[in-house]
């Protein structure tokens, strides 16, 4: 059995935090970020964007950039609004969430842009 690789992550550093599930591998490239706006809305999912300080992450809501992309199916548009709040803040961190309109709940949530210090 392999061994278990450990993160460094520590409350103190805000940089070695770890948010959802994504967070731990390396950075997504565009096209791996495409596919995964792309599976979601193949699930018919409602795609939104939020943002947060990474020294707040941890212990307050996250802001909601916009409303939800009700029913939007155009990848591009989607993508283009993540990088619209990675631009206005850019110290922020930015998750996408596709909400599943059956369950009435998140389905997904990722960590998609990290500040660039």
């Amino acid at each position: 059995m392999s061994e278990v690789q450990d993160y460094p992550s520590r409350l103190g550093d805000p940089a070695s935090r770890r948010f959802e599930t994504f967070s731990y591998l390396p950075p997504m490239s565009e096209e791996a970020l495409r596919s995964q706006v792309a599976w979601i809305i193949e699930r018919g999912w409602n795609p939104a964007v939020e943002h947060c300080e990474p020294e707040n992450a941890m212990h307050h809501y996250w802001y909601m950039w916009k409303l939800p992309l009700f029913g939007e199916t155009d990848v591009d548009r989607i993508l283009d609004e993540c990088r619209r709040c990675r631009d206005a803040n850019p110290g922020h961190l930015v998750k996408l969430i596709g909400y599943d309109n059956q369950r009435q709940t998140q389905g997904t949530a990722m960590l998609i842009y990290r500040p660039q210090d």
